[in-house]
């Protein structure tokens, strides 16, 4: 009778008893009169110990029944012993880096066009395993707020943010974009569902070639209706990345109960103070500036977390809410993470009357946003939320330079394959 699959990691529970593991040969270590094969299934791996040489080569797909016999010198001190292999495919070709090596003995671009392959890697594939897991944290903890999960189309007929650039792709004839952001529709749900989040991949044709940059990337968006301004948003943002937290504290990240906080103007006034050069008047934080100030926040605060609210009005899309206070100024926010923009979020307008002031404040014609502002013309609640890139959460986790290295099969500037 054919014997159940057991998975590795299961069998500590199966000493002294025959069972059936199946996986991939992790690595063959051929001596003279005796071949060690390990074997590797999603859940770990385990070794096997054949009698004479031989074996099939390495990334050969294969099940094994044999014994399962204690070995503290095994990987987990377990081992199976007079086994049967078979083959569940034909003896596989070399992987174009040794795979069964605790370090990857390979350049970026070598991981990147092998991806497929290369992703076996224990290492590399643990970048994955921490972006799914902090998904599920991150749909935990809003489902929790009760957030209600959406999918909004990824084709659209017009530019989501102005001036920003976009993929445009003939739709049956006609011209459309593949979406920059779920932006429009999650405002428009506010007014079905009140709170709704998505999690997906955006679009963005921005010719930067740098670390921190994709042309696609999976982003995980926040909406909520009902609120009295951008600190309701950053509260509910703070809770979701407590959950994405929460559901991978092997990385040891700790969010503050508070995140500590500044104005724009007043972290221009640090940087002016801290690094000698003189950023005010201008309408963005650098690069460098973000990472001086996560380095204060970790220093001054202990936090790997940094908010800085009240961006200019003219560095933020024209469906910003402006600070009632200070109208040159957003009620919006960026949250940093050691040393890197990861959030952008805001208030949003929700008036059909501010929008079109808003447009007009631009120059830019309200018809082509007809179907978008006719939402707010049925009455929508005060609302505003956020989006937070997975691929840059993931890599300043694992302290990875680069954000292809947390990105399954990167598309940018120069890549389309494979």
């Amino acid at each position: 009778m054919m014997i159940s699959r057991v998975l590795v990691a299961d069998l500590p529970r199966h000493v002294g008893g025959s069972v059936r593991i199946a996986g991939w040969v992790h690595r063959r270590r051929r001596l003279k009169s005796v071949t060690f094969l390990v074997i590797r299934d999603r859940s770990g791996l385990a070794q096997v110990v054949l009698a004479e040489p031989g074996g099939p080569p390495e990334e050969t797909v294969v099940e094994v029944e044999g014994l399962v016999t204690a070995n503290p010198q095994a990987p987990g001190g377990l081992e199976l012993t007079g086994p049967s292999i078979g083959l569940l495919s034909e003896p596989a070709e070399p992987p174009p880096f040794d795979l069964y090596r605790p370090t990857v003995q390979a350049t970026l671009p070598t991981v990147l066009d092998n991806a497929a392959v290369a992703l076996r890697h224990p290492r590399l594939k643990e970048a994955f395993t921490i972006a799914a897991a902090s998904v599920a944290g991150f749909r935990s903890a809003l489902d929790g707020l009760g957030f209600t999960e959406t999918q909004t189309p990824k084709i659209v007929s017009s530019a989501t943010e102005s001036g920003a650039n976009v993929f445009g792709i003939d739709y049956f004839g006609k011209r459309a974009f593949l979406a920059q952001s779920p932006q429009f529709y999650k405002q428009a749900l506010t007014g079905v569902f009140e709170r709704v989040y998505e999690v997906g991949p955006v679009f963005r044709a921005e010719p930067h070639d740098t670390a921190r940059h994709l042309a696609q990337y999976t982003s995980l968006d926040a909406e909520l209706g009902f609120i009295d301004g951008h600190h309701d948003v950053m509260a509910v943002l703070r809770e979701a990345i407590a959950g994405m937290a929460a559901a991978v504290p092997e990385t040891g990240v700790v969010v503050p109960e508070e995140i500590p906080e500044l104005h724009f103007t007043e972290a221009q006034e640090l940087i002016a103070r801290l690094s000698g050069e003189d950023p005010r008047g201008e309408p963005d934080l650098a690069p460098a500036h973000e990472r001086l100030l996560s380095d204060w926040g970790l220093r001054e605060h202990g936090s790997d977390f940094l908010f800085v609210t009240g961006y200019p009005m003219a560095k933020r899309p024209f469906y910003t809410h402006p600070d009632p206070a200070r109208p040159e100024y957003s009620n919006s926010f960026d949250l940093l993470f050691r040393g890197l923009e990861l959030v952008t979020g805001g208030q949003r307008l929700h008036r059909h009357a501010d929008y079109v002031a808003a447009l007009a404040a631009r120059g830019e014609p309200a018809e082509a946003y007809r179907d978008y502002l006719s939402v707010f013309a049925h009455g929508m609640p005060p609302h505003g939320g956020f989006a937070l890139g997975l691929e840059r959460w993931t890599a300043r986790l694992l302290g990875l330079p680069n954000v292809r290295q947390a990105t399954l099969f990167p598309r940018d500037l120069h890549r389309l394959t494979p």
